[in-house]
């Protein structure tokens, strides 16, 4: 009796009955999708925010870094919550939460209401991908997870691709308020979806929570340190970096939480965060690499509908244009690249599927203000299909070798990295693009003298111009002068994009020798893993 005493029942005494993994893959896959469509479907209706709250766009920009900071925050927890209040009921709990609040954004009636409801909104919505991605490697065999991991792919890696567009449609054809609206009914269909399918496995142990010490020191530290990490990357180019004293400040603010909370962690009996699973190293490297991913992703989603709204004059609908299909690239090829997983060895796939991204992104480097439609959507597609054989090679390589029992924590830890390097790799691109725009219009305006032939010419050949089309002499010498101004801006701008292109190219390829580094795991077998 007293070696037993302090055991903890498990969550089910009797087997959950039989439910068709590939049911419970899309039931998750629903609530993942919703989670992280939401991460970009608001950026494009800022504006319309903006003069619905009689707010700036500055102002609303707080709506997105309210929801990255408190989603960021929860995302690692997953695994705690799972063993105190059990998995499945956890999972309910954050559905719930994050539809009510997604209502409540919708009704919204001032700003501060809003960045409150969306701060609701990531808490809720934090711990669905690594829940869900937890449930998902519980369901399946180790040899059939690139397939499972295939179908959470398709929403982690496509939403962010088709937010904008969405996010366009919706707020030009009806209003702001329904991009947080349409999330009310796959909410309660996740939730009635979840309640029939998705069961607890019978080696959960759930632990009460008056049994459990609660780390309110280690939630502190963590909430902290990532809260002012998100602040920094996400109002760091605005403030102009640490030339202000906040980013400053919060920038010492989250390095300092984030060292202590590692090591609090690793010396506490009943962590927050388990970073002990990252001893492994399939997952450890599998994590940097999601963490590369994330930048390249979220980056180049950036780059590209901004290149081609502010240079191109692309409407944020026709520029979502561009992206969109990439998002049905990747639905269509992820099923594909699960197969081959069974059949191919992991890291070969992910080194493919680098190349070929870096190669896109080297492409797209050598832009220039003259490219059409067709240009910039093929380059997308093949970056795209380099996308798509990354997501679930990485995602079976990082739990090969992962106790069943700390699934939670690693996908926790796993998808936390993604979401960084999202936050990581924006703030990466709006930097260099602001930075290598200065460079750039420096060098060219030293070529804007009277005695630069070229220049000279080029004045000439528009006065001509704007002459034969009824200006005076006098007016078009001044015009031509703005012209030329205005087209060099334009060059220098197009000159930074392609050097944020080759960068996330180059970063990308950083990817490749750590696939060297991994536990090699042979197609189709089931690595043997501890309980």
């Amino acid at each position: 009796m007293g070696s037993n005493a302090g055991a903890a029942p498990p969550v089910h005494a009797s087997p959950h009955p039989h439910i068709n993994p590939w049911i419970v893959a899309m039931t998750v896959m629903l609530a993942t999708f919703m989670e992280v469509l939401d991460t970009t479907v608001v950026n494009v209706s800022l504006p319309h925010i903006a003069g619905s709250l009689s707010s700036t766009v500055n102002e609303t920009t707080w709506a997105i870094t309210a929801y990255l900071v408190s989603n960021a925050i929860i995302l690692p927890m997953g695994g705690w919550f799972s063993m105190v209040m059990g998995r499945k009921r956890f999972y309910m709990t954050c559905v719930v939460i994050f539809t009510c609040s997604s209502f409540l954004c919708g009704l919204a009636p001032s700003l501060p209401l809003l960045i409150f409801f969306r701060v609701l909104q990531g808490i809720g919505g934090g711990a669905l991908q690594p829940t869900s991605q937890a449930i998902l490697v519980e369901n399946f065999p180790p040899e059939k997870r690139g397939m499972a991991m295939a179908i959470y792919g398709m929403g982690v890696v496509a939403a962010p691709i088709i937010g904008p567009t969405l996010g366009g449609w919706i707020t030009d054809n009806y209003s702001w308020r329904w991009i947080f609206y349409i999330n009310i009914p796959i909410g309660v269909l996740s939730l009635l979806l979840t309640s029939a399918l998705v069961f607890d496995p019978v080696y959960l142990v759930r632990k009460h929570l008056k049994d459990v010490k609660i780390d309110y020191f280690g939630f502190g530290l963590l909430a902290l340190g990532l809260g002012a990490l998100e602040v920094v990357l996400d109002e760091g180019q605005k403030e102009d970096w640490f030339a202000s004293h906040l980013i400053v400040v919060f920038c010492v603010l989250a390095v300092t939480c984030l060292v202590a909370v590692v090591i609090w962690e690793l010396k506490h009996d009943h962590p927050i965060i388990d970073f002990r699973v990252l001893k492994d190293r399939n997952l450890a490297i599998s994590t940097v690499a999601m963490l590369f991913l994330g930048v390249v992703l979220y980056g180049s989603t950036m780059l590209l509908p901004l290149m081609l709204q502010t240079l191109m004059g692309y409407t944020a609908m026709l520029s979502g244009m561009v992206l969109s299909p990439g998002g049905i690239v990747i639905v269509c090829c992820m099923p594909i690249v699960g197969l081959l997983v069974r059949r191919i060895e992991a890291r070969w796939l992910v080194m493919f599927g680098v190349a070929v991204c870096s190669i896109s992104l080297f492409i797209m480097s050598g832009f220039n203000l003259q490219i059409d439609y067709r240009t910039a959507l093929w380059s997308r597609l093949v970056q795209s299909f380099g996308m798509a054989f990354l997501f679930v090679p990485i995602s079976t390589v990082a739990f090969a070798y992962v106790p069943r029992t700390k699934t939670s924590y690693a996908t926790g830890l796993f998808n936390l990295a993604r979401n960084l390097g999202g936050s990581i790799g924006i703030a990466t691109v709006t930097t260099l693009i602001s930075r290598r725009a200065q460079l750039h219009q420096d060098r060219l305006v030293a070529h804007m003298t009277p005695f630069d032939p070229a220049y000279l010419q080029s004045i000439e050949g528009a006065a001509r111009t704007l002459t034969l089309h009824g200006a005076s002499p006098v007016d078009a010498a001044g015009q031509s002068q703005g012209l030329i101004y205005g087209s060099m801006l334009r060059q220098a701008n197009m000159l930074a994009f392609m050097d944020a292109f080759w960068f996330m190219g180059l970063l990308f390829l950083g990817v490749i020798p750590l696939m060297f580094f991994i536990r090699r795991t042979r197609p189709g077998r089931a690595p043997a893993v501890m309980e």
